[in-house]
C-alpha cells in the first residue's frame, strides 16, 4: 500500500477536466462523463450534476461505491496514459458543501448559473498507467490495502 500520493498522479489529474464516472445498482452498471474539479489538499474530486434526473445520481443513492477513469486519448502507444479510480461518492453538507462549491466554481465559474447537486468523490484507489515511463508502467495508490484491485 502506498501512503503518499505520487506527484505523477496529481499532475495527470491536473492536466485534465473530464472523468468517466461508473456506478452500479441492481446489478446493472452504468457510466457517464463529468466535468470535475480536483481538490488536491483533500484529495477529492467534485462534480456537479442534476440529482433528480440522472441515472448516476439515482444509482449513487443506492450504492455510493463508484469507479472513474481519466484518459489521455492518443493513438501513440508510447504516450498512452490513463488513471483508474475507486471512490466513495458523498453528497456534501454544511462546510463540506461550501468547500466543494468554492472549488468547483473556481474552475467553472459559469456553473453558478446552472442548478444541480454537488458530489464529492473520495478516492481510495488509483492506478495510473503511463507508457512514457516504460511500456505498461503502473503507479498504484491504495488505501484499502487490497492487492486484488
Amino acid at each position: 500500500m502506498d501512503e503518499k500520493l505520487d506527484n505523477k498522479i496529481t499532475e495527470f489529474i491536473g492536466n485534465h477536466h473530464v472523468l468517466v464516472l461508473a456506478t452500479c445498482a441492481d446489478n446493472q452498471p452504468y457510466c457517464c462523463d463529468c466535468f470535475y474539479a480536483y481538490d488536491a489538499e483533500r484529495n477529492t474530486f467534485i462534480i456537479k450534476t442534476d440529482a433528480e434526473n440522472t441515472r448516476h445520481m439515482k444509482e449513487i443513492a443506492q450504492n455510493n461505491n463508484v469507479a472513474a477513469s481519466i484518459v489521455l486519448e492518443t493513438k501513440e502507444v508510447g504516450k498512452l496514459q490513463g488513471l483508474q479510480i475507486c471512490a466513495t461518492a458523498i453528497i456534501p453538507e454544511g462546510d463540506e458543501l461550501s468547500q466543494a462549491k468554492k472549488t468547483y466554481l473556481l474552475k467553472y465559474p459559469y456553473a453558478i448559473a446552472v442548478s444541480g447537486t454537488y458530489v464529492v468523490l473520495e478516492p481510495n484507489y488509483y492506478k495510473l498507467t503511463d507508457n512514457r515511463l516504460g511500456f505498461g508502467k503502473k503507479i498504484v495508490w491504495n488505501t484499502q490495502n487490497n492487492n486484488n484491485l
